[in-house]
């Protein structure tokens, strides 16, 4: 009776020390931290630009890496979301389109029962598809978003039905920074419910402000993976022209740039029906500056509320865009812009820092990498399993960011509508459907204005060829909704 108390005791206290062992390996997982910023251009960062303040993007510059050579999956919001939350090409998880109405871009002003039935409102993500915090939440990850959402404003689209714990935010692909509508029709939300409380205060303050109190309630009580997708600096989405041709910005960073005179002008017709107030394009660019600080001063707020708690550099910290830049935005060298296959259009500011992860802290990394590496990355950094049937588009970067390996990315497509791309080791093509295009040396010509086509037929056959092999692979891929008929 003795030896088989004794074989119990030992077997609890094995499994107690199994269990010690595993929380011990838990508590030592990495926080994550993904910030992503709304059409900011490839140079608008203050370490590649004096004319803009953005010291705590800056700090993460000097502590992390820089990467010059980083992709999102689509050249505008939603799909280039949608990708990044699920690893796996637009064609492949169905949003290869944006869930927005196009009738406001023309003046029309939404009734609210009207509204209810439009595409903006009932289209939503394949529920099928599995994203970040679905996989990170069965290894005991707490999930919040803050901000853009854009995925779906269903119930059973929202971030709450998709791995998320919490959400505060709105629905859409953009709001009135101050009352919180999309041309008219409130939009901010609380987890699964419709929300006016904050209305009034400017949204980029609100997200921090979210963001500050999640961080207090769970940093050193659990690890967290913390989306902070800010709507800045994206155009206002208002009717009136005056607001709309500008990004809303508070006063006091407005102040913080030079003044500019005059601030608007009148134009004899505007987008929709006749003449009209709008901003002028200095006004606009330091209101698109000021916004970016005002972002930046969010994102430092939450770095230093981070570093106060001693979890800073055991958080992996992860900010780009989520397309290229439009409006006052620079996208030097780069041509082109936002819902263009151009680079200006798809490649984007990127800084990672984790130095417990043995990030290097101050690198520039010119490696081939792209948006679609987000979720194996982080799976791998916080040791969850990635389901066997989980077909992803990309794959481990952490060798490639601590200068271990090359990159094992070779290849990157893109498809919007009758917009298409593709790059193939240093070889970029562009087809615009005859408006422009061409292929492109980008290891020579980053700025895409020397056409190989004709000097290298060779060259434009195999890209375009890998191309086509790639449309045939999305049409074979297990469909998925909204847009795809099946």
């Amino acid at each position: 009776m003795i030896r088989s108390f004794a074989c119990s005791l030992l077997l609890i206290c094995t499994l107690l020390t199994a269990l010690d062992v595993r929380a011990e390996a838990k508590r030592e997982r990495p926080n994550v931290l993904l910030i992503v910023s709304d059409d900011q251009g490839y140079n608008d960062l203050g370490v590649l630009n004096e004319d803009l303040i953005t010291p705590a993007l800056d700090r993460l510059a000097r502590e992390g890496t820089r990467l010059t050579n980083f992709y999102v999956a689509w050249p505008a919001c939603t799909p280039s979301r949608a990708s990044l939350l699920t690893g796996r090409y637009p064609q492949r998880n169905g949003i290869y389109d944006m869930i927005r109405n196009e009738a406001p871009d023309y003046g029309h002003r939404y009734k609210p029962s009207e509204y209810e039935v439009t595409f903006e409102r009932i289209g939503g993500m394949d529920e099928r598809e599995i994203m970040i915090p679905d996989l990170l939440g069965d290894e005991g990850y707490r999930s919040a978003i803050f901000g853009k959402w854009d995925l779906g404003s269903l119930k059973r689209y929202l971030p709450t039905a998709r791995g998320f714990d919490e959400f505060y935010g709105f629905v859409n692909t953009g709001i009135d920074y101050f009352t919180h509508e999309r041309y008219g029709v409130p939009s901010m939300y609380r987890n699964t419910e419709p929300t006016q409380e904050d209305r009034g205060t400017y949204c980029t303050d609100l997200f921090g402000r979210e963001a500050l109190r999640f961080v207090d309630e769970t940093a050193g009580q659990q690890r967290f993976f913390l989306y902070l997708p800010f709507n800045a600096p994206h155009n206002s989405s208002a009717l009136e022209p005056e607001i709309r041709t500008t990004v809303q910005a508070p006063e006091e960073y407005k102040k913080m740039y030079p003044p500019v005179e005059p601030e608007y002008r009148d134009v004899a017709a505007y987008r929709y029906g006749g003449a009209a107030r709008v901003v002028t394009k200095e006004a606009r660019q330091r209101d698109y500056r000021a916004a970016v600080t005002c972002m930046d001063a969010a994102i430092g707020k939450v770095l230093d509320e981070l570093e106060q708690r001693g979890e800073l550099d055991n958080t992996i910290v992860i900010f780009f865009s989520d397309n290229g830049g439009s409006g006052g935005a620079d996208n030097s060298p780069l041509r082109g812009h936002k819902a263009q296959m151009w680079e200006g259009g798809i490649r984007v500011p990127c800084l990672i820092r984790w130095p417990a992860g043995g990030i290097p802290a101050g690198e520039v990394n010119d490696a081939f990498l792209t948006s679609l590496e987000l979720l194996p990355s982080l799976c791998i950094a916080t040791g969850t399993e990635i389901p066997a049937d989980l077909v992803l588009d990309g794959f481990n970067w952490w060798p490639t960011l601590k200068g271990e390996v090359d990159s094992p990315r070779q290849e990157m497509f893109w498809k919007r509508r009758d917009l298409q791309a593709a790059r193939v080791g240093q070889y970029k093509w562009v087809d615009e459907k005859g408006k422009a295009g061409g292929l492109f040396d980008l290891s020579k010509d980053i700025g895409e204005s020397n056409d190989l086509s004709e000097s290298h037929p060779e060259i434009l056959k195999m890209v375009t060829g890998r191309y086509e092999r790639w449309l045939e692979n999305m049409e074979k891929a297990e469909p998925r909704g909204p847009f795809r008929d099946f």
